[in-house]
C-alpha cells in the first residue's frame, strides 16, 4: 500500500477498498474452495461434520487500543474463537470476520488488525475465507470459527464422571494479572502484561485430549471456577481442585498480586482470558498437561480443597 493510501481513512477509501486490501495475496490451504471476493466462500469438511463457534470483541468493553497495537487486536480475536473450537476436540480450520469502526479509522489500522488476525490463524494452518465491513460508534470484531474433529466424537461439557482426572494445559491466572497491572498502570511484569493482550492458546491440545479420551473439556475464558461450574452443572458431579496442585500458577502471579493488591489466588481461580484447556479424564492424561483435581459425587459444585471457595468465580458478561 502506497504511503499516501495508508493514511486514508476508512470512509476516504470505502469498503471494497479496504476489503481487497485485507485479502490480497493472502494464501489459502486446499480445503478452501471459493475464498473471500464471493458472495460466501465454500469450504471441504471431509469429515461430514463442521464444529462452529462466534465470539464478539467491543472496544472499551474486552480491549483498549490505548493497550492494545491493532495487531494484537487481531490475534486475541483469532486466539480465543480458535480456543473453544479446540474445546470441543477440534482444530480450527477457517474463521469469517465482521468488523464495524468509525468511518474516521484510519485504515492502516485495520490493515494491522487483519495481519493478526491472519498471523494468528497461521499458527495452526487456519485462514479467513470472508467477512464484512460497516460504520459503527467504536472498533466492534465479531467472528465466527470453523473446526475439523477429524472423524472424532466432539468432547462437550457434559461427560465428566466421579472418579475422573481434572486436568489442564496451558497457564492460569496470567492475563488477570496482566489486566490489573495494566489498569494501575504498573509497568514491568512484561510477560503478564503481554498476556492479557494476546493469550497463549495451546494449540493441537484438544485433539490430543479428545484422543485421550477425555470426558469433558472446557476453556478457561471466564475463569477456571466458572467453567468447570459449567461442567459440573452439565454433568451433574462435583469436583474438587486442588490448590498444591496449582502452585505454579499462583507462584507465577504472586508478584503481581502484590504489586496491585490482589489475592493470587483470585487471579488463579477467577482470572479468565487464559484461554488454557480444561478437561476430565478417566484415566491417564496427555503429555502436556498437568491433573488439578478431581471429579466427585454431585450436588454440582466446584471445590477447593474441599470447600466452596469465597469470593467472584469468574467474569460476567453484564
Amino acid at each position: 500500500m502506497a504511503d499516501e493510501e495508508r493514511a486514508r481513512t476508512l470512509a476516504e477509501l470505502g469498503e471494497f477498498a479496504v476489503i481487497d486490501r485485507l485479502v490480497v495475496g493472502r494464501r489459502h490451504p486446499a480445503t478452501v474452495l471459493v475464498g473471500p471476493g464471493d458472495d460466501a466462500a465454500v469450504l471441504t469438511a471431509a469429515d461430514g461434520r463442521t464444529v462452529v463457534s462466534t465470539d464478539m470483541l467491543v472496544e472499551g468493553r474486552h480491549f483498549r487500543l490505548d493497550w492494545s497495537t491493532p495487531h494484537d487486536v487481531g490475534r486475541k480475536a483469532i486466539a480465543q474463537n480458535a480456543a473453544d473450537v479446540e474445546a470441543m476436540g477440534a482444530t480450527a480450520t477457517a474463521f469469517v470476520v465482521a468488523f464495524g469502526a468509525p468511518g474516521t479509522t484510519p485504515a492502516d489500522d485495520v490493515a494491522r488488525l487483519s495481519d493478526g488476525m491472519w498471523d494468528e490463524a497461521a499458527r495452526f494452518g487456519a485462514t479467513i475465507v470472508g467477512g464484512d465491513l460497516v460504520a459503527a460508534p467504536q472498533w466492534v470484531v465479531s467472528v465466527t470459527a470453523l473446526g475439523d474433529l477429524a472423524g472424532l466424537p466432539p468432547v462437550t461439557v457434559a461427560g465428566a464422571r466421579p472418579g475422573d482426572v481434572v486436568a489442564v494445559v496451558g497457564d492460569l491466572g496470567r492475563s488477570a494479572a496482566g489486566y490489573w497491572l495494566w489498569r494501575n498502570e504498573i509497568r514491568g511484569h512484561d510477560e503478564l502484561r503481554e498476556r492479557h493482550l494476546v493469550p497463549s492458546v495451546p494449540y493441537g491440545q484438544g485433539r490430543a485430549a479428545a484422543e485421550a479420551g477425555a470426558t469433558a473439556m472446557t476453556d478457561v475464558s471466564d475463569g477456571l471456577l466458572a467453567d468447570l461450574g459449567h461442567v459440573a452443572d452439565a454433568s451433574h458431579v462435583g469436583i474438587d481442585l486442588s490448590r498444591a496442585l496449582l502452585g505454579a500458577d499462583h507462584d507465577a502471579v504472586v508478584a503481581a498480586a502484590a504489586a496491585t493488591g490482589g489475592d493470587p489466588w483470585a487471579l488463579v481461580l477467577g482470572g479468565g482470558e487464559d484461554h488454557a484447556l480444561v478437561a476430565t479424564f478417566p484415566a491417564e492424561i496427555p503429555d502436556g498437561w498437568r491433573r488439578i483435581g478431581v471429579v466427585v459425587d454431585g450436588p454440582s459444585r466446584v471445590l477447593v480443597d474441599g470447600a466452596v471457595p469465597a469470593g467472584d468465580t469468574g467474569w460476567q458478561s453484564y
